[in-house]
């Protein structure tokens, strides 16, 4: 039997995983949480197989949180789930240790296919996705967009402030202080090479990089 663990904010999500997963007789549903510190305590306290890990999270984002799974147990196989396409976040997930990503409209059909093949070895992603990779891979010379060099927080802060958010209220919402939400701000214009909140909101929108 497997044991999963589901890491979703919306207890909706969790219930109609766990109702995929129970129809099966391969998969047991051991642990659930709703944000990354319930997360942390079950991984520290239990053993799974697996992880289901929603991209979007309350206060660390979930790419941000998968980094530190892959820390804590590097060999820990992660499912990246999200609302948002496989074009904005799976190539992200997948260079940061996830082994596969489906949206969340798509789970009833692909998680269990999904979960089948990530723990046998391998990397699930769509067909298109897939393609990008190998692209990548067998292109030494192919330059990454600018903001694949940001980190995973740095691209959440950057997220934040395109979407109008101050200093302030972005530091709230991820537990920062004022001058740390500064820093990354200043780290993410100069790894952009860009002068001023104005480009960056701009390079977001042009690249259609913001959750709505």
């Amino acid at each position: 039997m497997v044991n999963v663990l589901i890491i979703d904010d919306h207890p909706i999500i969790r219930e109609g995983i766990t109702k995929v997963l129970n129809a099966t007789e391969d998969f047991n549903v051991s642990g659930e949480a709703s944000n990354t510190q319930e997360a942390l305590n079950l991984i520290y306290q239990n053993e799974y197989d697996v992880i289901i890990l929603d991209v979007v999270l309350p206060g660390r984002g979930g790419l941000e949180f998968l980094e530190e799974i892959k820390k804590i147990k590097p060999e820990l196989r992660v499912l990246m789930i999200s609302a948002y396409s496989e074009k904005r976040y799976a190539m992200r997930a997948i260079k940061s240790g996830a082994s596969g990503y489906i949206t969340k409209d798509s789970a009833g059909k692909e998680l269990v296919k999904a979960l089948t093949k990530i723990l046998a070895g391998g990397v699930y992603v769509s067909s298109v996705i897939a393609d990008q990779l190998i692209f990548e891979l067998a292109d030494d010379n192919n330059s990454e967009q600018l903001h694949e060099q940001l980190s995973s927080r740095e691209f959440q802060v950057m997220q934040m402030i395109a979407s109008g958010k101050r200093l302030k209220e972005i530091g709230n919402d991820l537990s920062l202080s004022v001058s740390t939400v500064s820093t990354h701000r200043l780290r993410i214009l100069q790894k952009m090479n860009m002068k001023n909140n104005a480009e960056l909101i701009q390079y977001v929108i042009q690249n259609n990089l913001l959750d709505n």
